[in-house]
C-alpha cells in the first residue's frame, strides 16, 4: 500500500467518555499507521457481513446496495492512493467506517450490526494473513525451481561432503541441493498445515459473546472462503495461534535459508573456492578495492534473527491474556507483518539468486584429495571381503595415519602399501578409492549416485509442481 495523507483532525469516537483522549494517548494506541495494509481485507470481510445481514432481513437491500457502493467507491480511494487517514478513528476499521458513514449517511452506521472490531480485526488478519501464505507457498516452489535447475546442471559434479566442517564423502552437488529442496518442501507442507488451522471465520463472535441477531455465520464462511466458523465465541477473538504458528513457520524457513547462505559464503571463500557468485548480489568494500562481499547471503543470515524475535514477541504477546480480547492484541500486527515481509523478500532474492551461482568443479575436486573423502569406501571394500566392520575400520584408520604421513592420498599408496593394513586387499581396490567409484556405489533412493540424483529431481519436479 502506498503512503498516504494523515489527517490528525477529528473528535472523540464515542458519547461514554467526558473528555477526549490526549495527544499522547492517542498516538500511543493508535493503530492505523499500520493496519490499513489490511484495509481490502477489512471490505471484502463487510461486505460479505452486509450482504449476510440483507438475506437476514437484518438490514434492508436498500442499505446493501449503498454499503456495497460505498465500499466499492473507498476501495478505489484506497487503491488510487487517496484516501485520507486519520488518526483520531484509532484504526482501519473505524476509518473506513467513518468515511463509509460520509458517503452514504445512516445506511453506513448500520453496517456494524451484528459485530464487534474484536472479531472484525481476527477476520481481517485472518484473511491477510491466508492471502500472504498463498504467495509464500509460489515463492517456495519458485525458490525450489531454482535450486532444481542448478542441481540438474551438476548433478553429477563431485563435491566434499562434510560433518563437522571436515571432508567426510564425495558427494555431487545436485545431490547436496536436493536437501535444500526437501526443506523448502517440509516449509510448503507446514504452511499449508498453519493455512488449514487458520481458515475459519472469527465473524459473529462480535465483541466476546456472540450477537442477539439472527445471523448466518456459515453463509459468510462460504462467502469468504473459509472452511468452516470458529466454534467458540471467546476463543474466536481472542486467538493469536495462527500469527504464532506461521512466525514458527516463517522462522523455519528462515533456518534453512540461513544454512543455505551460510554455505554460499563459506563456499565463496577463497580458501574453498568452490562457487563464484553473481555480482548483483555482492557488495565491495570501501577501502579494500579487491573485495566481493556476499552481502545478500550474510544480511539473510542476520534477518534469521529478526524472524526468531517476532516468534518470541507474539509468544511473550500472549502468553499472559486472560479471556476474551485484550489490547495488547493490537501488537501482533507489527511482527507479524515483518516477518511476512522479510520471509517474502528473503525468498524472492534466493530464488534470483540461486541462477547466478557460478559452480568451480576443479576446487570441488581439488578439495576431494585433501580429506581422504573414500577412506569409508576403503572399509566398505574389506567388509565385503570378509572381515568385520570394527576390524576393516581400525586397519583403513592406520592407512590414513600413513598416507597423511607420506602427503599423499589413499589412492596413491601402491598395492604393496595398502596390503600391509590388509592382506584381503587386492588390484580390484583401486577402484573403490577414486570419487566416481564412490559416488556410483550409492546407488539407491537417497543416495548420491549420479542415476539417483537424476531420479530424485525427477520425481522433485512432480512433487512440488
Amino acid at each position: 500500500m502506498t503512503e498516504q495523507h494523515l489527517d490528525t483532525s477529528g473528535k472523540t469516537w464515542s458519547g461514554r467518555f467526558s473528555e477526549p483522549v490526549s495527544e499522547l494517548v492517542k498516538r500511543y494506541t493508535a493503530s492505523v499507521l499500520f493496519d490499513r495494509r489490511i484495509a481490502l481485507q477489512d471490505i471484502r470481510g463487510s461486505l460479505a457481513h452486509a450482504r449476510m445481514l440483507a438475506r437476514q432481513t437484518i438490514i434492508s437491500a436498500t442499505d446493501l446496495a449503498a454499503i456495497e457502493r460505498g465500499l466499492t467507491q473507498i476501495q478505489g480511494e484506497i487503491e488510487r492512493g487517496e484516501f485520507q487517514w486519520n488518526l483520531d478513528d484509532e484504526d482501519v476499521h473505524l476509518n473506513i467506517e467513518k468515511r463509509l458513514t460520509a458517503l452514504i449517511g445512516d445506511a453506513g452506521k448500520r453496517l456494524h450490526t451484528g459485530r464487534s472490531r474484536n472479531d472484525q480485526v481476527a477476520t481481517d488478519i485472518r484473511l491477510w494473513l491466508r492471502d500472504t501464505l498463498d504467495s509464500i507457498d509460489t515463492l517456495l516452489r519458485h525458490y525450489q525451481t531454482a535450486l532444481l535447475d542448478l542441481a540438474q546442471q551438476h548433478a553429477a559434479t563431485p563435491l566434499p561432503g562434510f560433518t563437522h566442517l571436515q571432508v567426510a564423502q564425495p558427494v555431487t552437488f545436485g545431490h547436496h541441493l536436493l536437501a535444500y529442496v526437501e526443506m523448502a518442501q517440509r516449509d510448503r507442507a507446514r504452511l499449508a498445515d498453519c493455512r488449514r488451522r487458520m481458515n475459519r471465520l472469527p465473524l459473529g463472535a462480535a465483541a466476546l459473546a456472540g450477537t442477539s441477531f439472527p445471523i448466518d455465520r456459515e453463509s459468510v464462511a462460504r462467502e469468504l472462503g473459509f472452511e468452516g466458523v470458529c466454534e467458540n465465541s471467546l476463543d474466536a477473538v481472542s486467538d493469536r495461534d495462527f500469527a504464532i504458528e506461521f512466525s514458527a513457520a516463517a522462522s523455519l524457513i528462515m533456518v534453512h535459508i540461513s544454512r543455505f547462505a551460510e554455505e554460499i559464503i563459506l563456499w565463496m571463500n577463497p580458501r574453498m573456492g568452490f562457487i563464484d557468485l553473481a555480482d548483483r548480489f555482492c557488495t565491495g568494500s570501501s577501502i579494500m578495492p579487491q573485495k566481493k562481499n556476499p552481502d545478500v547471503p550474510e544480511l539473510a543470515r542476520g534477518k534469521a534473527g529478526r524472524v526468531f524475535g517476532h516468534l518470541m514477541g507474539l509468544l511473550t504477546l500472549m502468553k499472559g491474556q486472560p479471556l476474551a480480547y485484550n489490547k495488547d492484541n493490537q501488537e501482533d500486527k507489527e511482527p507479524l507483518f515483518d516477518t511476512a515481509d522479510t520471509l517474502v523478500d528473503t525468498l524472492r532474492i534466493f530464488a534470483d539468486l540461486v541462477p547466478g551461482i557460478r559452480v568451480r568443479p576443479e576446487a570441488m575436486s581439488e578439495a576431494l584429495k585433501q580429506g581422504f573423502a573414500t577412506a569409508t569406501d576403503l572399509a566398505d571394500y574389506l567388509v565385503k571381503k570378509g572381515l568385520p566392520f570394527r576390524d576393516a575400520h581400525e586397519a583403513v584408520a592406520l592407512a590414513v595415519r600413513s598416507a597423511e604421513t607420506r602427503g599423499c592420498d589413499l589412492a596413491d599408496l601402491s598395492l604393496g602399501e595398502l596390503q600391509a593394513f590388509s592382506p584381503l586387499i587386492a588390484t580390484d581396490v583401486f577402484a573403490v578409492l577414486t570419487v566416481e567409484g564412490s559416488l556410483a556405489v550409492r546407488d539407491h533412493i537417497g543416495g548420491t549416485a549420479p542415476a539417483q540424483v537424476y531420479a530424485a529431481i525427477l520425481r522433485a519436479r512432480r512433487t512440488i509442481a
